[in-house]
């Protein structure tokens, strides 16, 4: 059975797109946003909270920059990973624009190492990564370096995905290199995943129709990119994908129905995709097969949940966070333990 967990609560301000990563020693390090509110930045700081228990209690919050006071200026999305050699490193983009539709050189990324498990944290280094809601801060086996963000193209009419690399650790950076670009279609929000020697990019669908997730392939590191292939996992917006233990591939994500709305309609549902190797890589829609999980249901008027992180600990057990409003007067976080039976039940 799925449990929940309180991550943050302060009904003082709104908290909101968290993410999480299991540290070498054992450790939940949960990074989120603070903000005056989802469709307000006048306030926001990015915020880091600890758990040394699977997650079933947390440290109180404390702050990984910060604030800012007044737009245009705010700190939006952060996401977090452990490289090989240790280190912790948030990746966050920072907007100078009061809009999330500005040019891209109004949006920039930064990342911030800590060499200590989260205790203490470096100055912020800037990345030539230009654009919004990044993924995180993707490592291959052959320690290539992989920041992915979006930004809309106002010559072109939609969104489009795009990515820098480094081969030195970031000490230099290659890029932008389009991931998805593809017209009729608002691809953004992108989650890298490696898969053998390849790599499969799902990507959120921002028409507000609710559409498919869509993916697309590289066979060369990420240094192009196939043509965009509908996967099946409807509505889905802010996929994080990635592997598990047995070599299957969980995708936690928001549903989105499509239709008239905005928080309060469109952003009731938070759901996991379980799926495999062979769907990630078909050719198309067809050939992939998921099976979905509800994972919580925000019933608040100004219901808005969704994006989310998880990591899976060496027993199996997967520990996801994610944004809800739910049963508070503000955006909160909080955590889910769940086992791949609650997908789908063992043989007895």
């Amino acid at each position: 059975m799925i449990a929940r967990y309180l991550v943050s609560r302060d009904d003082s301000i709104y908290e909101a797109w968290p993410d999480v990563a299991l540290t070498p020693l054992g450790k939940l390090v949960c990074v989120f946003s603070e903000c005056t509110h989802h469709g307000d930045r006048s306030y926001t700081r990015i915020v880091l909270t600890e758990s040394t228990d699977r997650g079933r209690t947390w440290t109180p919050k404390r702050g990984l920059t910060e604030p800012t006071h007044g737009l245009p200026v705010h700190w939006n999305c952060p996401r977090i990973t452990c490289l090989r050699d240790g280190r912790v490193v948030v990746l966050v983009d920072k907007l100078f624009a009061r809009e999330a539709s500005a040019a891209p050189e109004q949006c920039r990324n930064y990342l911030f190492f800590s060499d200590d498990e989260g205790r203490t944290w470096s100055d912020p280094v800037e990345t030539p990564a230009m654009g919004i809601v990044p993924d995180k801060l993707l490592e291959l086996a052959d320690g290539r370096w992989i920041l992915s963000c979006h930004y809309h193209d106002r010559d072109f009419g939609y969104l489009v995905q795009r990515l820098w690399y480094s081969d030195n650790q970031g000490s230099s950076w290659i890029g932008p290199v389009t991931v998805a670009r593809h017209e009729g279609l608002t691809l953004c929000e992108a989650s890298i995943l490696p898969i053998d020697d390849k790599l499969v990019a799902f990507h959120r669908e921002n028409s507000g129709q609710g559409w498919n997730c869509y993916k697309t392939i590289s066979t060369d590191r990420g240094e192009s990119w196939g043509d965009v292939i509908a996967f099946p996992i409807p509505g889905c917006h802010r996929p994080v994908a990635g592997r598990l233990q047995n070599g299957d591939i969980l995708i936690t994500h928001r549903f989105m129905q499509g239709g008239k709305g905005w928080t309060g309609w469109w952003t009731q549902n938070f759901f996991a995709a379980l799926t495999d190797k062979a769907s990630a890589l078909a050719g198309t829609r067809d050939e992939a097969h998921t099976r979905i999980l509800p994972i919580d249901f925000d019933r608040s008027p100004a219901s808005d949940t969704g994006y989310s992180g998880w990591a899976q600990f060496d027993d199996g057990e997967v520990y996801i966070v994610n944004y809800i409003v739910d049963n508070a007067p503000k955006g909160h976080i909080r955590g889910y333990s769940l086992r791949m039976s609650d997908f789908v039940m063992e043989n007895e």
